[in-house]
Parts: structure tokens; sequence; C-alpha cells
């Protein structure tokens, strides 16, 4: 008589293989509406985690005396370039922790590059044009993204475990302009009801 054995990943010690299954993340504010442009991160726990991988470069340029776009996602490892397409020179600096820089006067058509190797958000300006400002978020996770004029994320290969959910906006009321909840290993949703404060009124919001 043969007998037949099957052995499963338990038996053999190891750890069920994670399936990836949609995760959609909404956020609105206090009145309910959907707020657009909020950077929403996927932090999954132990082994499913998956690190952003820098790929190409990134470009912010200025123009119309304004950084295009206000907002940038950035793989940490990253390289961003900065374009000068206005008949000024401009003088782009950050003290934001996660990188401090300065580029000195360049004018039209110049161009310098800096490079990101560390996480979190830089907050950009202009020495010589105060109302110039714009944001990088530097991330470590392969699932970041922007919300949608819906104010909703969806992580299509969001893998199946527990982990947590942050959100960053600029103008958000709350410490470091975050906020974050747990998720666990089999949620398909999660959803967060912010406080926005008014943006600079030098500063529309249109362009991202």
């Amino acid at each position: 008589m043969v007998r037949r054995f099957i052995l499963t990943a338990a038996a053999l010690g190891l750890a069920a293989p994670l399936v990836a299954a949609p995760l959609t993340v909404r956020v609105v504010d206090s009145s309910g509406r959907p707020v657009r442009d909020a950077v929403v991160t996927l932090y999954p726990a132990g082994g499913a985690a998956r690190s952003a991988h820098a790929a190409g470069r990134y470009v912010i340029s200025q123009q119309n005396m304004q950084f295009h776009p206000f907002l940038t996602i950035v793989p940490v490892g990253s390289d961003v370039s900065f374009p000068n397409y206005d008949n000024t020179k401009h003088h782009v600096y950050s003290f934001s922790p996660a990188k401090k820089f300065e580029l000195k006067l360049f004018a039209k058509d110049q161009s310098r590059t800096v490079h990101f190797d560390k996480t979190g958000v830089v907050a950009l300006g202009c020495n010589i044009h105060d109302q110039m400002s714009a944001f990088i978020v530097v991330t470590d996770s392969a699932w970041t993204a922007r919300t949608n004029g819906q104010g909703i994320v969806t992580f299509a290969d969001a893998p199946n475990a527990p982990g947590r959910v942050v959100v960053w906006q600029p103008y958000l009321r709350a410490p470091g302009g975050e906020v974050q909840q747990a998720v666990a290993a089999t949620q398909r949703s999660a959803s967060f009801q912010v406080r926005l404060r008014p943006p600079p009124s030098s500063m529309a919001m249109t362009d991202y």
C-alpha cells in the first residue's frame, strides 16, 4: 500500500504565503468633503513590508514664480532636479530635518540636482520669492500614493497582513501634519476624517 503525505506550510514551519488584495483608503475633511492630494502610506507589519525603490529622476521646476508640482512623492534614494524656467534667478532651499540643502542663485535654463537619502517631509522655499513653496514626501514604503479628487487611494496589491496607514497633508491640523490608524490583516478599507487649516493666501494649491 502506498501512503501519500501532503506537507503543508504550517507542518514545515513555514509562513503561509501572503495573498495580495486591494486596500482602499478614503480621506475627508471635517465637513465630509473629499481631501485631494493627501499622501497615504501603508506600512504592513513584519515580512509583508516592501521598500520603495528609486527609479529615474524626478523634476520640480520653477516657472511663473512657483514650484511645479506643489507636491511630489519620491522613493528614498531618489534624485530630484530643479530646473529654472523663469526670467529671474531662484535660490531654492530647505531647512527640513529629512533634507537640509541650499541651491544658491541660478538663472533661467539652469538646473540643480539634489539626492534625497532620508525619509520624511521636505518643505521647499525660495530665498528670493517668499510666495514660492512646495513639498517633497520621501518614502520608504512601496505603498505610497496621493488621494484623487474623491479623496481615495487604492493599493491594488496590498498584502493580507496587519499594519498601519499614515495620512499626511501640509495643512492637516495634527502633530507633524499626519494621522494614522492600525489596519487588520483582512481589512480592505480605511477612512479618515481630518481637520485642515486654510493654505496661505498666496498659494492656490491647484497645481500638484
